[in-house]
């Protein structure tokens, strides 16, 4: 690998490396699954907000689930988001392993000597769990977690990079996310971040490219590599 290549050259001139959560670091929901706690979630939401619980039926995503009873009403949005975050907080206990090569990234982004944040549209809580589960607190300077009652301020809004930033403080333009979703790449535009994008589906490929990532990798290991040598 040369510094020719894009994933070099992207973490070359990083000097925060931001690691989206769910996907780059953890697969969140593997354990428990993501439609399971929607329907959690649109029960109790059902319970509330007839009319908001029939409009969450339609989608087995629990953030979305959470954004619709933030848009019926603050209180009920307020007790639909404690209880996300408890079932993250579950969900993050059995969902296994980290992501192949993630610990290894983490690790060597840390000690290249550049910061390491984790950025997520998760609780900070859950992902303050996970780290400490697998023994990888030690490697992680910041969390970012979802902004607490403000679900329109999680990614593609560049604010929780901005905030990661800031808590570093650092500039923004000098931050670099690896995420594994097109509302990554969004976010890191939108804030004047690179980004590379973790493809672990084989859309997102195509995906990425049309969304001009500053570079692409199929596997978190090649990430840790290159951050050693970068």
């Amino acid at each position: 690998m040369t510094h020719t290549d894009p994933l070099t050259e992207t973490l070359a001139n990083a000097r925060v490396i931001l690691f989206a959560f769910d996907g780059p670091v953890c697969d969140v929901f593997a354990g428990l699954p993501a439609s399971e706690v929607a329907r959690e979630l649109t029960a109790l939401l059902s319970a509330q907000d007839e009319a908001a619980g029939t409009k969450a039926s339609r989608t087995d995503d629990p953030v979305e689930v959470l954004r619709i009873a933030h848009e019926a009403g603050t209180e009920l949005g307020q007790k639909i988001e404690q209880a996300l975050t408890a079932a993250e907080v579950r969900a993050v206990a059995v969902a296994g392993r980290p992501t192949p090569g993630a610990a290894e990234a983490l690790q060597a982004a840390r000690a290249s000597g550049r910061g390491v944040v984790v950025v997520g549209n998760n609780s900070a809580e859950c992902v303050r769990v996970f780290l400490e589960l697998h023994g990888l607190e030690e490697y992680v300077a910041k969390i970012v977690g979802r902004p607490s009652e403000q679900p329109h301020l999680m990614k593609p809004n560049p604010f929780p990079l901005i905030t990661a930033a800031e808590q570093m403080h650092i500039d923004v333009t000098s931050c670099t996310l690896v995420g594994d979703s097109l509302a990554d790449v969004q976010a890191a535009h939108a804030a004047g971040a690179t980004v590379i994008g973790y493809v672990n589906k084989p859309h997102k490929m195509d995906q990425f490219a049309e969304a001009r990532a500053d570079a692409v990798t199929e596997d978190m290991q090649t990430v840790a590599n290159a951050l050693a040598t970068a």
